[in-house]
């Protein structure tokens, strides 16, 4: 902890009651962090109140402040507008959201005879032609890789004619995206007739480009060479598909940006799209970590950072959400643009697309960023914000009671681990204290299994691990039979009961006595089923396995001599009331506790008419 702590909520107290920066520095009289406030005084001290009360990243900059400055303002914006500032010269350790590591990027044309075209960069080879550069990665991207693709231009690392036919053609020449140079059919004059039409193609002359290859089919069809012919119109048919799709994306989309973001297992993805004349001219992404703060304010906090890189500033902002002290926000982003700069939150329509289209980007690649599959991201992501969750629910445990009649009456736990069965965590409760009480029981289940957390919490795993949510398979008076645990164990885990309709389907989701319908998320809609269907399974499966025993250990006690101890060795021994009845005398007597009398009266009762 830091020793300073008094000092400075000493210091902090005395503050003014204004608008301004303030400035953290450490021991060194570095700059680690920059923040405006409304109220100096008011946000300043709560840094050197608690430390129970702040996130992880909060704790470990206020450890390392060794004093503060202050600025006093004449109003929140101009607050706003200092602390961009301060922050773009200075880039303190814990502001730094997002990082610019966005460069310039070239074409570039390598190759002696068969030309090789890539999108690099940066120029690393003195012998390379370069074209560029270009402020948008994104765009070069995608462009070189269409003209690869459309004038089937190799891509390979391979060098020509020095590795003609010492290889097999790699999968891009069987699936026509290459013209297979390696195998030394193609001539030098052919590849370069597409090399040379490709560049074009980059530089923007689609016109030419079509022009010279109608030509050339025309050519090659008077000529009877039909199949050149076929080639030529193949390629004129990709251009003019590639035209009409950079047309317009979108027809109301002028000059904008649009910002959304996923979330999963403690990291956040932004994704960038930006657009002009209704088209997506360029995408960028970052990562970083999620801390405690309201949506709103990570919104305001990526924005400002995004934008005090940038010179660029559009016409229109929008947004997946609220974002905090949005008219300064858009004043400062007015006055940096030099024109009017709105944010906006679509809730329908064109622009509500945008935004969804740009979160299924954020969610992909949060997918691959953590080694998992999109559609796992997805829909947790439409779970945890569907039940108001702090962070996506990657660790579930699910909870069930099954019995006969209030006999053999048992718990099954299932755990749901990033969407898919858990099977290595899945727990069986034998009730002990309830009979026919399915509220009693599920209390009696979920305070074993937080009395197991208590014992084994360093562990981390197992029943150490508390889960990111608790679904029971059953309604509101399940899961008010479970809440009151959690103010018992000081545990911090939502809980939501499973409601099936009259046909014994999943319908909803319910807890504080309100339902929430899922039907129409079909993908949440198809986890939640899965999951009650499985710890369903489960139980049922143990109980009637306790139910079978018990069975079979009351038949045995109707032996002379077997009492439900002995019951309980012979199941334990032979594990099958078959494998009792077909036993000797002698294999029975091999079971702890049973004598020769009681095997001879085990071995005649099952051959008696007594048998049942």
């Amino acid at each position: 902890m830091n020793g300073k702590l008094n000092e400075l909520r000493k210091k902090a107290m005395s503050l003014p009651l204004l608008p301004g920066v303030y400035i953290m520095k450490d021991k060194k009289g570095v700059i680690i962090y920059i923040g405006k406030a409304k109220k100096l005084k008011n946000r300043v001290s709560q840094y050197f109140g608690s430390q129970n009360n702040h996130p992880v990243k909060v704790r470990k900059m206020v450890e390392n402040v060794d004093g503060f400055d202050y600025i006093v303002t004449d109003s929140e914006f101009e607050a706003l507008v200092l602390e961009a500032s301060l922050i773009k010269q200075n880039m303190p350790k814990y502001n730094i959201l997002l990082k610019d590591d966005k460069g310039y990027s070239y074409i570039k044309i390598s190759g002696d005879k068969y030309k090789k075209i890539e999108a690099v960069l940066q120029k690393d080879d003195g012998n390379a032609v370069y074209i560029g550069p270009y402020t948008s990665s994104y765009a070069v991207k995608q462009s070189v890789d269409t003209a690869n693709k459309i004038f089937k231009l190799y891509t390979c690392n391979r060098r020509f004619p020095e590795d003609f036919r010492k290889q097999r053609p790699c999968l891009n020449f069987y699936i026509s995206q290459c013209c297979g140079v390696c195998t030394g059919k193609i001539s030098e004059s052919e590849y370069d007739e597409s090399f040379s039409q490709a560049l074009k193609f980059l530089k923007g002359d689609t016109k030419s480009v079509i022009a010279e290859l109608n030509e050339k089919m025309n050519s090659a069809s008077e000529n009877l060479e039909f199949e050149k012919a076929a080639s030529y119109r193949d390629k004129i048919n990709a251009v003019r598909k590639m035209q009409d799709k950079q047309k317009v994306i979108f027809k109301s989309v002028e000059n904008q940006d649009v910002f959304a973001t996923a979330e999963h297992d403690g990291t956040v993805c932004l994704v960038v799209l930006r657009f002009n004349d209704g088209m997506l001219y360029d995408s960028e992404h970052f990562f970083f970590d999620k801390n405690d703060e309201q949506p709103e304010t990570v919104r305001l906090n990526y924005i400002t950072s995004y934008y005090g890189m940038r010179d660029s500033i559009p016409r229109q902002i929008t947004v997946d959400g609220e974002v905090e002290d949005r008219e300064l926000l858009e004043r400062w982003l007015s006055e940096k643009r030099g024109k009017k700069s709105v944010i906006y939150l679509p809730k329908i329509g064109e622009q509500a697309q945008l935004v969804n289209m740009c979160r299924e980007n954020a969610v992909d690649k949060l997918a691959l960023y953590k080694g998992k599959s999109g559609k796992t991201v997805a829909v947790l992501e439409e779970l945890r914000e569907l039940l108001g969750l702090k962070q996506s629910p990657d660790y579930i445990e699910a909870y069930d009671i099954s019995h006969t009649a209030g006999a053999d009456s048992v718990g099954g736990m299932v755990v749901f681990k990033d969407g898919r069965p858990y099977k290595k965590a899945y727990k069986r409760f034998s009730v002990k204290g309830f009979t026919n009480d399915d509220y009693g029981s599920m209390n009696e289940v979920l305070s074993r299994r937080f009395n197991e957390y208590l014992n084994n919490k360093d562990n981390k795993e197992g029943f150490g691990r508390l889960p990111d949510l608790i679904l029971l398979d059953g309604g509101i008076g399940q899961v008010n039979a479970v809440l009151p645990l959690l103010g018992e164990y000081n545990i911090d885990v939502p809980v939501f009961g499973m409601v099936k309709d009259s046909k014994h389907r999943t319908r909803a989701v319910t807890t504080g006595g309100k339902e929430l319908e899922i039907y129409s998320k079909r993908a949440v809609f198809t986890l939640i089923s899965s999951i009650q269907d499985e710890v369903h399974r489960y139980s049922v499966a143990y109980h009637h396995k306790k139910h079978t025993k018990s069975s079979v250990s009351m038949s045995l006690t109707k032996i002379e001599g077997v009492g439900e101890k002995r019951a309980k060795q012979l199941l334990k021994t032979f594990k099958t009331l078959s494998a009792i009845k077909s036993a000797s005398v002698d294999e029975l007597m091999k079971a702890e506790g049973i004598s020769r009398n009681t095997a001879e009266n085990i071995f005649n009762y099952y051959r008696s008419e007594n048998e049942l």
